[in-house]
């Protein structure tokens, strides 16, 4: 089952595709800009650009199945109708997009420790150089 839903966050408006596969919640996050057209939100759907979005998403969090029986249609288009007249992100969806960052922060921090770490060992290197060029009188 998937479900998408388009929000305004206060600077910016964003798509949360929630995909719910094997006892597991994926989450994806794309941002729109400016307010999505009708046209627009079709084409993300059509070009399957969120399925690019949900194949990025590293994380997942089990969820207990859900078992669907036929619903009457009615009763499906009230529930869509709730749907859409509720706003904001699924809990869920927002644990996972909160585990993609911190997985992001860790990958960052590594980069950035390696990177130190190679300019110090770099730069001791140099010293190390000069010193034994001026113990052999070549400075």
């Amino acid at each position: 089952m998937m479900k998408l839903t388009i929000f305004f966050n206060g600077q910016f408006w964003e798509g949360v595709v929630e995909l719910y596969a094997d006892n597991e919640l994926k989450v994806g996050r794309h941002i729109f800009g400016v307010e999505p057209q009708d046209v627009e939100v079709l084409a993300f759907i059509v070009n399957n650009v969120f399925l690019s979005l949900l194949t990025q998403a590293s994380a997942s969090v089990e969820v207990t199945p859900i078992f669907l029986k036929r619903v009457n249609p009615k009763r499906m288009a009230r529930q869509v109708s709730q749907e859409m007249a509720n706003q904001g992100v699924s809990t869920f969806a927002q644990e996972v997009m909160r585990q993609n960052l911190e997985e992001r922060k860790q990958a960052s921090k590594q980069r950035s420790k390696a990177m130190r770490e190679a300019e110090e060992e770099e730069k001791w290197q140099r010293s190390r150089q000069k010193a034994k060029a001026r113990h052999r009188g070549k400075a």
